[in-house]
């Protein structure tokens, strides 16, 4: 296989993480946006009171954003992100659920997949500029 034909399945690899992390971002931010809207009244007064539980996943699409201006900062910090929520979500409580387990190893999963491609397209570039 040619280099630029392994360069652009990375590359084709690095944009669907971003866009997987992307997607399951925005999805839980609706999700915990309007799943506990209801216990505060509903409507907009409910969103408003509910909106704290959002803020981990509008920290997750910051990261996700940073991730693809700069994919070593990005990617280190969507890693420790995942290694934070990980803990929060399925080791600190009496709480424990596979699926939510699987949920935060795949964060932690793809921030790896970010980092590694990112790197070998950095390599390939700079390789490819003195040329």
């Amino acid at each position: 296989m040619t280099n630029e034909k392994q360069i652009r399945i990375i590359g084709i690899a690095h944009n669907s993480a971003i866009a997987i992390l992307l997607i399951i971002g925005i999805l839980l931010f609706i999700f915990s946006l309007i799943s506990g809207s209801e216990t505060y009244g509903g409507g907009l007064t409910g969103l408003t009171k509910n909106s704290a539980n959002s803020i981990p996943w509008i920290i997750l699409l910051v990261l996700v954003i940073i991730a693809r201006k700069n994919y070593a900062w990005g990617g280190f910090l969507l890693l420790i992100f995942g290694g934070m929520i990980t803990y929060y979500f399925n080791f600190r409580g009496g709480n424990f659920f596979i699926s939510t387990f699987i949920f935060c190893l795949t964060v932690v999963f793809l921030s790896l997949v970010i980092l590694f491609t990112g790197a070998a397209i950095s390599k390939y570039n700079k390789d490819n500029e003195l040329l």
